[in-house]
């Protein structure tokens, strides 16, 4: 076990030692032998939490943390489910973690449950990396005496999310490498290729095209102005960042995210996916419905599915049924609709609505890879049109000129 230790040598510095001890007493002797005085001694993970802790949180980014906590409730429902106490499952899988970040969380919870706490209370601890719903099923499987399906559970809904998040990332980066070479080309063209023709141009002593001439203004002033171009886009999107973030710029945002004409019934999809697998693996777990729905809700991002879901706690307050709700909205398709009640109708609500989430993702991710496969061609043909338009408006003055030297005297 790797400790990092304050100390003090007998001059009175100050010093940061790291040392390999199987305890914290023989890290302590180990030290001491060398003439140095231990005034704080923590394991290398509790101190990287420490200063984490110090920075402001854990930088944890949410794709890293989703991976993360699908292998670590996987392998902890593995030892688990053999009989392994869950410290010391949770020793073993601290061991094994690589990133540094999330492995210092895992030390503090693990420590947290060794001095008595419960899991999900430890898990609490740390909000931004294991959310409600994570916290809700340990509870759950705790009180049930069934942590290991739990944790089983869980993993199950992680690895999912981090399979059609890889899915949409991995299809959205050929579009994206397409993007960038595009702009790529025309900005290298527009300041470097272009200027080139200007002192040709200035020799003809004829009137440009007008699309020549705007090319070369358009070059002439990101080559004076540049700094200023720069300035111009930098601070258009730091407050379009800013502005996303406020509650009206999220407000819209999501509005146009799912009232997109195509993209947006792609988004409503996903969404409506999220929502079902949620509510069926809580359901599933025998947490009770109106706990589910609030953490159903408290996992979602979009502002009007949030607002759907309070609606549905509503109606279900007042002793409606989901579906009810669900069929007076358009968020929600009424084949999604009609399904939930005939669930709650059958008594099976979670198993209809984790069906309607599989059924979901597999189509979802076949939308978006004909997504992709319509942008991409889109993306080459904008792409052959810019460069074909730059090319016609430099050669344009050039073929004027050999036109008119071949029919004249």
């Amino acid at each position: 076990m790797r400790f990092e230790c304050v100390t003090f040598d007998r001059g009175g510095r100050r010093q940061i030692e790291k040392v390999e001890a199987a305890s914290r007493a023989e890290a302590t002797d180990i030290l001491g032998r060398k003439g140095l005085f231990v005034l704080e001694i923590n394991e290398a993970s509790e101190a990287a939490l420490k200063s984490a802790a110090t920075k402001g949180g854990l930088a944890i980014r949410r794709g890293s943390r989703t991976r993360c906590l699908a292998e670590f409730t996987r392998q902890l429902s593995i030892l688990v489910g053999t009989g392994t106490p869950v410290v010391q499952a949770m020793a073993a899988v601290e061991r094994q973690t690589k990133d540094e970040a999330f492995r210092a969380v895992v030390a503090d919870v693990r420590r947290r449950v060794e001095e008595g706490s419960t899991l999900a209370d430890a898990m609490e601890k740390h909000p931004r990396v294991f959310d409600a719903v994570a916290r809700s099923l340990v509870a759950a499987g705790e009180s049930g005496g069934h942590l290991d399906d739990m944790l089983s559970r869980l993993a199950a809904l992680m690895r999912q999310q981090e399979v059609m998040r890889g899915s949409i990332v991995g299809a959205m980066v050929y579009p994206t490498l397409l993007i960038f070479v595009a702009v790529s080309v025309l900005v290298l063209m527009i300041a470097f290729v272009i200027p080139r023709f200007s002192g040709l141009f200035e020799t003809l002593d004829a009137p440009l095209p007008p699309t020549t001439a705007l090319l070369m203004s358009t070059s002439e002033l990101l080559r004076m102005y540049w700094w200023a171009v720069i300035i111009v886009l930098g601070g258009s999107v730091v407050g379009a960042l800013y502005w996303l973030v406020t509650p009206s710029g999220r407000q819209m945002l999501d509005t146009v995210a799912v009232r997109a004409p195509k993209l947006g019934r792609l988004i409503r999809s996903l969404a409506t996916a999220r929502i079902a697998r949620l509510l069926g693996v809580l359901l599933e777990s025998r947490v009770p419905l109106l706990e589910s729905l609030v953490l159903t809700r408290q996992a979602m991002t979009n502002s009007h599915y949030r607002e759907l879901l309070v609606k549905i706690e509503e109606a279900v307050t007042r002793g409606e049924a989901m579906s009810d709700a669900l069929a007076s909205s358009e968020l929600v398709t009424p084949s999604f609709a009609e399904a939930v009640r005939n669930g709650e109708q059958g008594g099976r609500v979670s198993a209809v609505l984790l069906n309607l989430a599989n059924c979901m993702d597999e189509d979802n991710a076949m939308v978006v890879k004909s997504v992709t496969s319509i942008i991409e061609p889109l993306i080459l043909i904008a792409l052959g049109l810019v460069v074909g338009f730059v090319a016609i408006s430099m050669f344009l003055p050039l073929f004027d000129v050999t036109s008119v030297v071949q029919g004249g005297p």
